[in-house]
């Protein structure tokens, strides 16, 4: 019976709004009026816990460097509550968890809210994804989160344990919540939502290519960020980096690779000024801002000593580990097994919970330290593809958009250059993947954006502050399709720049630096 609940739910979304008397007009939204949604029975296995009216705050200013601000936010109804619990083989109790904002203001759009990691918590529904300073909560959406149908913290695996919570977090978590949650916004508000949407960054970018695939009538619009679309493939990219990179530091006593030394302080400034050298001014402006992604060829043997090794160049091995760990592991046929990663500026970075790509041999995120000087690429691929958890959330294959495209579905994707995690070439692959398998109907739907800078996610020496959200929503609504995005620094020295349609690029004009107007977006030269 579980795997026909959407079908079997379905028939609310077109009933809930007259089931239950209409609710107030919006402005004059109450705490009674709030409160009345946790006493409203949605289907069996729905349960409502919670339903409170939270006041407006007027938000603050970011509470450290590269934090974002707190937004300022609405008056909503906060509905919270569990669809379809159960009891997993070894006792555990599952359900999926999830919130939804009702706006005293609502402009009647709906927003999924992706998630992040894997998931566990249900996070404010706020919709900050892609959505610059202003958070869909904040313009009037209705926005709904969840946890993906588990509890738990970071990167804790323990639920793939049980079938229907892997299943959740895999696929079924979406389809299900948004479900409910239309069904539950038609309801509160009284009348029929006018437009879906669903935005995320990560997992949330792989939720986001989830919908557009196998749930093509659900969205009107969807932007994907940095998608976590195939992460068995992704963690092999980063180890077979690490590998390469162990082969160029010197050994203990054991004969083990001492990781932290391979680059020494002075070697990724080396690395990242002939990065700067040979890239920055591609795009018509020295700015320590790689805007022209498609023509930074970097070639690291510039930098390699002519004598005996030190500070200002690099070893001939250090040189070998970069041009093998950034071209990406191949097969023992010679077919790449995961894409290249770009060059940029963000690569020698050290200071976040993901370090840059040229890794400094300390734990972060993706892992301990990795002491290995060997790697079986073949093997590891062996291991992805008998893996029932990655088959099913693997997004990287499905390409055939036509009932999203056809019902006027509008798509964008964002990636930050920079992202160690994830390779933005990765995404790029499969948005030229769909363009091929859709022809001019994805082309005209669709649009790819680099951020230069930036981290997973956020982060980095970027303009990292864009409004997607209200792009696609243009365009789905006014038929405004977009071309270049204005985007502003989230911290540093202030400032506005275009992000232009990969391959095209934000070259400077001349004027005032700083600001979007001084740049033109170009396609760049053959080269």
């Amino acid at each position: 019976m579980r795997m026909k609940r959407a079908v079997l739910f379905a028939p609310l979304l077109a009933t809930a709004a007259v089931a239950q008397s209409p609710a107030a007009p919006a402005d004059t939204m109450s705490e009674v009026q709030c409160k009345a949604m946790a006493s409203f029975q949605l289907r069996p296995g729905v349960t409502i816990i919670s339903a409170k009216l939270i006041p407006a705050t007027s938000g603050s200013a970011a509470p450290g460097p590269g934090a974002p601000p707190t937004p300022a936010l609405p008056a909503h109804c906060m509905v919270e509550g569990t669809i379809d619990p159960h009891t997993g083989a070894d006792g555990t109790a599952y359900a999926i968890g999830f919130a939804l904002a009702l706006p005293s203001e609502w402009n009647g759009r709906f927003l999924m809210q992706g998630g992040g990691g894997l998931n566990g918590s249900v996070r404010p529904p706020i919709g900050a994804a892609a959505a610059g300073r202003v958070p869909a909560l904040a313009r009037g959406f209705a926005v709904i989160s969840h946890d993906s149908g588990h509890k738990g913290e970071g990167f804790d695996d323990s639920f793939m344990a049980d079938q229907r919570a892997g299943l959740d977090f895999a696929m079924s978590s979406v389809p299900t919540v948004t479900i409910a949650g239309k069904a539950l916004t038609e309801h509160f508000y009284g009348r029929s939502i006018a437009h879906s949407y669903m935005a995320g960054c990560s997992t949330g970018g792989r939720e986001s290519m989830l919908a557009s695939q196998r749930h093509p009538e659900m969205f009107d619009g969807i932007v994907v960020g940095a998608p976590a679309m195939r992460t068995g493939h992704s963690n092999l990219g980063t180890g077979f980096a690490k590998v390469q990179f162990n082969q160029a530091a010197p050994r203990d006593a054991q004969g083990l690779p001492l990781s932290e030394q391979a680059f020494s302080p002075a070697d990724r400034q080396t690395i990242h000024a002939g990065l700067l050298q040979q890239c920055d001014a591609l795009d018509g402006r020295a700015d320590g801002i790689i805007t022209n992604v498609a023509q930074c060829h970097f070639r690291p043997a510039a930098l390699q000593c002519s004598a005996a090794k030190q500070d200002g160049c690099l070893s001939g091995d250090q040189v070998g580990a970069l041009e093998r760990a950034f071209a990406g592991p191949k097969d023992a046929a010679g077919n790449p097994a995961y894409a290249s990663f770009p060059w940029d500026t963000g690569v020698t970075d050290i200071s976040g919970p993901v370090s840059g790509f040229i890794v400094s041999g300390k734990a972060d995120v993706l892992g301990p330290a990795n002491r290995d000087l060997t790697f079986d690429v073949d093997g590891r691929l062996q291991q992805i593809r008998s893996d029932g958890v990655q088959t099913l959330t693997d997004t990287n294959v499905w390409t055939d958009l036509d009932t999203f495209l056809g019902r006027g579905g509008k798509i964008l994707y964002y990636h930050g250059v920079s992202d160690a995690w994830f390779s933005a070439f990765d995404s790029w692959d499969y948005w030229q993947r769909a363009a091929e398998r859709n022809g001019q109907s994805f082309t005209d739907a669709s649009r790819f954006y680099m951020i230069p800078g930036m981290a997973h996610c956020r982060g980095g020496d970027s303009f990292g502050s864009f409004d997607l959200l209200g792009a696609v929503v243009d365009w789905v609504e006014k038929g405004q399709a977009p071309e270049s995005v204005i985007a502003h620094r989230e911290s540093g020295e202030p400032g506005e720049r275009p992000l232009c349609p990969h391959p095209s690029y934000a070259h400077y004009t001349g004027g005032d630096p700083l600001k979007a107007g001084s740049y033109q977006c170009r396609q760049p030269s053959a080269s």
